[in-house]
């Protein structure tokens, strides 16, 4: 097949890119400097010129507080450009397959989050995400979205903003005590395993809306606690909550997502946390040594 992967340079996309090509098909990658997938001609031309059997939206405007201050900028990179890819699918017959996010959730429900409950955006980041959802469903009749978790991935090492896991390197390299909040939970999930499970859905032919998060539920404070275990280091880590650290945008505090519907497909679960970060290490020495 022939597959378009926009937002090929990030973390997700360059891992998509390696399991699609890896699978025997012909991929076809756009970074935002050759495709602005906010402009609806671009977007067409792109994608009537390459005429592929699957199109994959791994973009995102993901500064979440930034947010509150420019929605305008954040519906458009996360609500209108998908429209602008499903409606070019739609012109070339294309299958859509966009990935979404757990703050589509309020995080109230207290239990990992299944794709039949009810959405509920606290948020402009979150509430663009959920409109990209919908644009999906509006111009097309069997889009794949795959909602996930705080991704991360190898190529958090080349992207401007990075991932969890190198933020909290970087803060261990500073000798001050780490404040992370222990009151959040989510599920983190492993851009390697993440790209795996959506060429998966892909081969299987489903459509509709997919979790795949990490698998587990974890908050933010034991999710670093376990990167520095991994990483052989100990610096001062110290649990903080919501009222410690306010942040400009509200956010879900349970958002961990349920991956039951994946399994029933047939689908390898998601490795333990432990693993996937254990391998991320293992491939951040390789990364680090190319850089």
């Amino acid at each position: 097949m022939r597959v378009v992967v926009f937002g090929k340079s990030g973390q997700l996309g360059r891992e998509l890119v390696r399991v699609f090509s890896g699978r025997g098909h012909q991929v076809i990658g756009f970074q935002r400097s050759e495709v602005d997938v906010t402009d609806d001609s671009r977007v067409e031309h792109a994608i009537a010129t390459a005429t592929p059997d699957i199109v994959v939206n791994a973009t995102a405007y993901n500064m979440v507080d930034v947010a509150e201050k420019e929605p305008d900028t954040a519906f458009a990179g996360n609500a209108l450009a998908v429209r602008n890819m499903a409606v070019a699918c739609r012109q070339a017959d294309a299958r859509f397959v966009h990935f979404s996010t757990d703050y589509v959730f309020d995080g109230t429900l207290g239990r990992p989050y299944v794709e039949e409950d009810p959405t509920h955006p606290v948020g402009a980041y979150a509430v663009s995400k959920l409109a990209g959802e919908l644009y999906a469903q509006a111009y097309l009749d069997e889009p794949l979205i795959i909602r996930t978790s705080g991704v991360f991935g190898p190529g958090g090492l080349h992207t401007a903003r990075g991932n969890f896991v190198e933020v909290m390197l970087r803060l261990a390299n500073s000798g001050q005590p780490i404040r992370v909040v222990e009151d959040f939970v989510a599920s983190p999930t492993y851009a390697p395993e993440l790209a795996l499970r959506t060429a998966d859905l892909v081969d299987k032919k489903q459509k509709g809306v997919f979790h795949v998060g990490g698998g587990a539920a974890v908050s933010w404070f034991d999710y670093a606690k376990l990167i520095f275990e991994v990483a052989g280091i100990a610096p001062e880590l110290k649990p903080s909550n919501e009222r410690e650290h306010r942040t400009l945008a509200r956010r879900p505090k349970f958002s961990a997502l349920s991956n039951s519907k994946m399994e029933r497909c047939g689908i390898t679960p998601m490795p333990p946390m432990r693993e996937a970060v254990q391998d991320y290490m293992n491939r951040r020495k390789y990364e680090v040594a190319v850089v």
